[in-house]
């Protein structure tokens, strides 16, 4: 089953009763992580908001990171808040190329939802087709989907340290961020040792749309993660990561999250810190 969705496949949907998904508006960035208000001024008519700091996350701590998965029994309630029935088809979209709707796409699928796509090139893509916004808030009928986690891979720390050495881990930070030239809010600066550096940013193209799985096949396998040896995907907290899961699984990669991340490793101590480039 494909994981994208055009805006003009979208608008059918949503004309067509029968093949309506639930649509979730995921929009938070680390420079603006409430996004309610944005929603507010226009979204995609029915979309719900979802808060990702209180709903796609359980309270962070030092120990588990900025954004620790929630366990089943609160996503369960976040889903069903969300209005969302078991069998439904879900939409997830953002205004960040799917960097912030790419967590609401792992969470569900985690949880077993079969059918979620994300909106290629997010709101953007939907404004540019023509699609009409509504404004304000839309307060679903609760559902009744339960979560059943398991089924998207997920690495802890120790796993992410071993990786390497028989595996590829991929980091979706910014280049600098990964280098240790900047670090903005973690409390240690560089990478975890034998990490290479995969941006994000680098699996879109110009609109926000996902680059085509050739390019992203390409792209990936120059890093090694060419699905022949286990892959998984760190970021600050793991919400970028997501999107790396993402566009690997474009390119036909599987690959499993490090939900704890860069937050997480640079909490401990005892973790080492790489800055700079791998050697190749």
């Amino acid at each position: 089953m494909s994981i994208l969705i055009t805006a003009e496949e979208l608008a059918e949907r949503l004309a067509d009763e029968a093949s309506r998904p639930v649509v979730l508006d995921v929009r938070w960035s680390l420079a603006a992580p409430d996004g309610r208000p944005a929603y507010r001024a226009g979204h995609v008519p029915g979309a719900v908001y979802v808060d990702l700091e209180s709903e796609l996350t359980a309270p962070p701590s030092p120990a588990a990171g900025r954004h620790p998965l929630p366990d089943e029994a609160a996503f369960t309630a976040t889903m069903r808040r969300w209005g969302l029935r078991e069998g439904d088809a879900v939409v997830v979209m953002d205004d960040l190329g799917n960097q912030s709707a790419a967590r609401a796409w792992w969470l569900l699928r985690h949880a077993g939802v079969a059918d979620v796509r994300l909106l290629d090139g997010g709101l953007a893509a939907w404004r540019a087709a023509g699609g009409a916004l509504e404004t304000g808030d839309v307060e679903p009928e609760p559902g009744d989907a339960t979560a059943h986690f398991g089924a998207m891979p997920v690495i802890d720390a120790d796993a992410a340290a071993a990786l390497p050495e028989h595996g590829v881990l991929l980091d979706a930070r910014a280049a600098e961020r990964y280098r240790g030239e900047v670090e903005p809010i973690d409390p240690a600066a560089g990478h975890i040792p034998g990490a290479r550096s995969a941006p994000s940013a680098g699996n879109l193209d110009a609109d926000g749309r996902f680059l085509p799985p050739e390019a992203l096949r390409e792209r990936f396998a120059a890093l090694g993660a060419d699905g022949e040896r286990p892959v998984a995907v760190y970021c600050g907290s793991g919400v970028t990561a997501s999107h790396g899961v993402a566009a690997l699984a474009l390119a036909g990669v599987a690959a499993a999250l490090y939900p704890g991340s860069w937050s997480q490793w640079s909490n401990d101590p005892a973790r080492p810190v790489a800055t700079g480039e791998e050697p190749a």
